[in-house]
């Protein structure tokens, strides 16, 4: 082609000179010129010599001998060598340059002990293409790469032993990490929009509300838990459908990444569950819908998100496999509460289980889980606030960590999360340890509007935990949540059974009508008080032993009367029909005083 004055105009850009020393792979990003002068396209190569049957392999002069260079495929450069930190498994960083763009993918050693059809496969999937004849040779190539540089990887997020927070595609505080997960896999951690957009129209309209400032908190509490010493767990939003917590939970998951794919929900199994909590460890699950979940099995699922430990399994070589492990907060929404869901199954509700997933008031509001509108109706900020989270997601999670290893200041931390968490009072470890979840999810809200990432007054996200925890403490009452329990379950078991497996003891004339006794009643000061046989007694309090329960008897002041020598904590009675067993003398009113209607 010419210009107007005659002069050529070269259409193809300059192509730089290479001289591989031959034989040998090379790597090119972009066109380059051999030395005879011949134009090469990006991608792999083997350079080497064209063969003749007069040709001398002992020869050692070859600068006469046609050469040749064989395209294998685009651009793959293997640039580090990898060590897994989670099983000590080794594999090769490749960086792949394709039509989609720059990516990375860390292909495991493992794959060389077979065909590498996977691998490929793989490669394929991502944009890498390879010459279909030339399949063997391109494993040849990575395989025969030796990078001295040396990356470690592991396959779950979070903080990694070097001090680095690893996600996929990113880290933080470390260019030596990386995350390894199938090409396969979907990634989490998606980014949309901009921080400024999702302060703006997230962030702003979440203040006056104290459900999506927890949801906000919840999130970004989770690279914390492990720095401040506090266990994982959760909080559950309890609220009639479509009262707005799900909007909480897209709002939470935005924290992180896309609230459509971040978020999940309670209907899997347990393996299932311990999959998705790993793949989130060090930020925050959201589980939606309760009423999805096995009630069989919800409570066990509750423990083990708070324990944070996978159950072990092993191959069918009887090898035991690697347990998934994760410390997070999981952010759970359902119209019944977990203890209410559990006993659709009939099974009885653990208090140890409802201490993990602490339920939260997010239904009954002044406007269902809303506190403040920030003049809209219901409706066009639940739709607004729906349509900014689609648009703007992913930013927030990140920067809070970037500031915080900016910050390196573990003692500093200790010391703030110290003095939040002596503004949450309780009277109990168990109540210390909601207390603590509180006090974190606090903390992490009060450091994010100093770091300037969350548009909010000082001090709101500490006044708003401080509220629903609040809440849910003059919702449960003081002392011990077993005793709660077991006081409850017995108040219940009378409600149920007073009429049918009960009957005057007085009564000399023995009732036929009583089947499956559980015992007597009696009349004594304007009292009716239920005198309970062993079994019976074991079988209200579902789950605990006799012990247990005589402990929290005493406790609420409900053993009405003793045996003689006052030693005995039940007493012998003449029952109707002849005998005289030991029985378990109860005031229901003393017990309904202590709180057992939770």
């Amino acid at each position: 082609m010419r210009t107007p004055d005659n002069n050529v105009i070269n259409l193809r850009p300059e192509a730089p000179m290479v001289e591989p020393e031959r034989p040998c792979w090379g790597v090119y990003e972009t066109w380059v010129t051999n030395e005879k002068g011949r134009r090469l396209r990006p991608g792999v190569y083997w350079h080497g010599f064209k063969r003749s049957a007069a040709d001398d392999d002992s020869d050692d002069d070859k600068s006469d001998r046609p050469i040749t260079d064989e395209w294998i495929a685009t651009p793959v450069t293997v640039a580090a060598r990898t060590t897994n930190s989670d099983d000590g498994s080794e594999g090769r960083f490749l960086r792949l340059i394709t039509e989609g763009g720059i990516k990375e993918w860390i292909i495991p050693m493992e794959v060389f002990g077979g065909s590498g059809e996977d691998a490929r496969r793989t490669l394929f999937g991502m944009g890498v293409i390879i010459a279909l004849k030339k399949r063997g040779q391109f494993m040849e190539y990575l395989l025969e790469q030796h990078p001295a540089e040396v990356f470690a990887t592991t396959c779950r997020p979070g903080w990694h032993e070097s001090g680095a927070f690893v996600l996929p595609g990113r880290t933080l505080g470390s260019d030596k990490v990386r995350y390894q997960a199938s090409a396969k896999g979907q990634n989490l951690f998606r980014v949309r929009g901009s921080l400024e957009g999702w302060r703006a129209e997230v962030a702003a309209k979440c203040q006056g509300n104290p459900v999506l400032t927890l949801a906000i908190g919840c999130a970004l509490a989770g690279p914390l838990l492990s720095l401040v010493g506090v266990l994982g767990g959760g909080v559950h939003l309890v609220g009639d459908s479509s009262s707005g917590k799900s909007l909480a939970q897209l709002i939470g998951s935005s924290v992180w990444g896309d609230p459509g794919i971040f978020a999940a929900s309670w209907d899997m199994t347990k393996g299932g569950l311990e999959i998705e909590a790993s793949s989130r460890n060090d930020t925050m699950l959201p589980l939606d819908e309760i009423k999805r979940a096995d009630p069989k099995r919800v409570q066990e699922m509750a423990y083990s998100l708070a324990n944070g430990q996978g159950k072990g399994t092993m191959t069918r070589d009887r090898e035991a496999r690697g347990k998934l492990s994760w410390r997070l907060l999981a952010l759970s929404s359902g119209e019944r509460s977990l203890s209410e869901h559990a006993a659709i199954s009939g099974n009885a509700a653990h208090s140890g289980a409802e201490l993990r997933m602490v339920d939260v008031n997010a239904g009954t509001r002044t406007h269902r889980a809303f506190d403040e509108l920030h003049g809209m109706e219901g409706a066009d900020f639940h739709r607004q606030l729906t349509v900014a989270v689609g648009a703007h997601h992913g930013h927030i999670g990140p920067a809070f960590v970037e500031k915080l290893l900016a910050d390196h200041d573990r003692p500093g931390l200790l010391e703030d999360f110290a003095g939040i968490r002596a503004q949450f009072t309780e009277d109990n470890a168990q109540a210390g340890r909601v207390a603590d979840r509180f006090a974190v999810i606090a903390l992490a809200g009060e450091m994010a509007i100093a770091y300037g990432l969350l548009p909010w007054e000082p001090g709101t996200a500490l006044a708003d935990c401080q509220l629903l925890y609040g809440e849910w403490l003059s919702r449960v009452g003081s002392g011990n949540a077993e005793d709660r329990q077991i006081l409850s379950g017995i108040l219940d078991f009378i409600d149920k059974h007073g009429s049918s497996r009960f009957s005057d003891v007085n009564d000399q004339t023995p009732d036929t009508k009583v089947f499956n006794r559980a015992g007597y009643w009696k009349l004594s000061g304007g009292k009716q008080l239920y005198l309970f046989n062993k079994s019976a007694l074991i079988e209200a309090a579902h789950g605990y032993g006799l012990s247990r329960i005589i402990k929290a008897l005493e406790g609420a002041g409900a053993i009405a009367e003793r045996g003689a020598d006052r030693k005995r904590h039940a007493k012998k009675y003449r029952v109707p029909g002849g005998g005289s067993p030991w029985l378990y003398v109860i005031d229901a009113d003393a017990v309904d005083g202590e709180g057992g209607a939770v």
